[in-house]
């Protein structure tokens, strides 16, 4: 698969913290140990309340220990992989998706932030690629969708970059990289 090149900062891609078919895949899983049925709290609870707080040493401690009495856990794992990712371990965190979605392939939220670490990595066809396969899974996924849309508009602008990089008076090759150029400087609205 070839990689390309980014000119320019890539778009804001999404990412997934916590899917409900995460959360129901991990409850059918243990539903009659999980610690909230023990009216404790619940392990999701304490690690996602600190990725809120960007506390991600403390989240990742909490889930690392999880995950040593419970390795199989997808949500746990895809919230492990979140933590690396907002950590800056993107060779981590792409593991960790990547095995999510060989494990679980069933689950679109991995391939969604897989596709967002190798946008980020400049691989925008592989980025393409989970993007498409987090579609096929779950039709209904705006933010892959949207992700995929982003993906889309910086495959854009490097074709009308080689292209004008062969032919710099072709017609309307300018005016429609201008056009990608500024919807990909509009700020992201969430």
């Amino acid at each position: 698969m070839s990689t390309h090149t980014l000119s320019a900062p890539l778009p804001r891609l999404w990412t997934t913290r916590l899917a409900a078919p995460l959360i129901a895949l991990a409850a059918l899983a243990g539903a009659l140990a999980s610690p909230a049925a023990l009216g404790q709290d619940a392990p999701y609870d304490r690690v996602q309340r600190l990725i809120q707080a960007g506390e991600w040493t403390a989240a990742m401690t909490e889930a690392e220990s999880w995950l040593s009495q419970n390795p199989r856990d997808p949500q746990m794992r895809f919230m492990q992989g979140v933590i690396q990712q907002q950590r800056g371990e993107a060779d981590a965190a792409l593991a960790t998706f990547l095995e999510l979605t060989r494990s679980y392939p069933e689950l679109p939220e991995p391939h969604n932030n897989l596709a967002v670490l190798h946008a980020a990595a400049g691989r925008l066809g592989e980025a393409r690629e989970a993007l498409e396969m987090a579609i096929r899974l779950n039709p209904q996924y705006a933010i892959a969708h949207r992700n995929l849309g982003d993906v889309y508009l910086r495959l854009a602008e490097n074709a009308f970059r080689a292209a004008l990089s062969h032919a710099p008076g072709l017609p309307d090759a300018s005016r429609k990289l201008q056009a990608v150029e500024q919807l990909l400087a509009a700020p992201a609205s969430r």
